[in-house]
């Protein structure tokens, strides 16, 4: 196991990069835990009855992946050994690059959600640390880094730093750049406090909780709400290049069929207690 060295981004961020080889890292960034409202008011636009009831949910400290996933990051981690199922190692409709920026930098999907849960089981055996997918209040805790309104940067969204469906406008905001496919991890420089990346748009992400029409019966400890037995509906989050500003708020959720290939994800990793 590779020693992890804590580094600083401004607003004294810190993460570790996970080396993968060929060059390539990944990011995780620290994100300390606290309580948040999670959910959506009544009065918040865009809004759908299943980000009810807003309850206080608490998370504990733990990594998560500074951006979504990229297609070099995937590619690499492809060719490891499989454990469950084999991974395509270009599974992405977006093969081109993107002005000056090489392919490799956008985000993998088109990706199925067994095959991220394996893309995670093969990091954690290379490494000798445990990288899941994000339970749902994690993820959310996550892009708010709290905030509380509709959007990380504020009551709204626009195309100039968010990739989405530009025509579609959320409340006071403006019609924008419909770009109609994914751009580069990083691409509008708009991090968060928590130091991450595209929260909003560009592409769905797969998260590690069963799909609940409701928040009635959810934990509140930022723990996965699995349902007894076998699911194949989960949780995405964020919404993507081809959606609409509601898609994109901190509290959207989204169905998503287990063997339907069309999403992203990033990885987190809760830390032992002595780190």
């Amino acid at each position: 196991m590779n020693q992890i060295i804590i580094r600083r981004q401004k607003k004294q961020a810190q993460y570790y990069t996970e080396e993968l080889g060929n060059g390539i890292g990944l990011d995780m960034m620290l994100i300390p835990g606290g309580t948040f409202l999670m959910g959506s008011p009544e009065s918040e636009q865009g809004r759908y009855d299943d980000e009810s009831p807003q309850h206080e949910v608490s998370v504990g400290k733990f990594y998560m992946g500074r951006y979504p996933i990229t297609q070099g990051q995937w590619r690499v981690v492809a060719e490891w050994e499989k454990i469950d199922i084999e991974l395509k190692a270009d599974p992405s409709r977006f093969e081109e690059d993107y002005e000056g920026r090489e392919r490799w930098t956008r985000p993998v999907e088109s990706v199925k959600w067994e095959e991220a849960k394996e893309f995670c089981k093969r990091l954690s055996r290379k490494t000798g640390r445990e990288y899941r997918l994000p339970t749902e209040a994690e993820w959310e805790y996550g892009c708010r880094a709290g905030t509380t309104t509709p959007f990380h940067f504020g009551e709204t969204i626009t195309a100039e730093i968010a990739n989405y469906n530009g025509e579609d406008v959320y409340g006071d905001g403006v019609k924008g750049e419909y770009r109609k496919q994914t751009t580069p991890v990083g691409y509008f420089q708009v991090a968060n406090n928590f130091g991450l990346y595209d929260m909003h748009g560009n592409v769905w992400e797969w998260c590690e909780d069963d799909w609940h029409d409701s928040y009635k019966g959810a934990p509140n400890d930022g723990s996965a709400w699995i349902a007894s037995g076998t699911s194949n509906i989960k949780v995405r989050r964020g919404g993507s290049w081809d959606h609409d500003t509601g898609s994109c708020r901190c509290a959207s959720r989204n169905i998503g069929f287990i063997d339907v290939n069309i999403d992203g994800f990033r990885v987190v990793r809760v830390p032992p207690r002595t780190e």
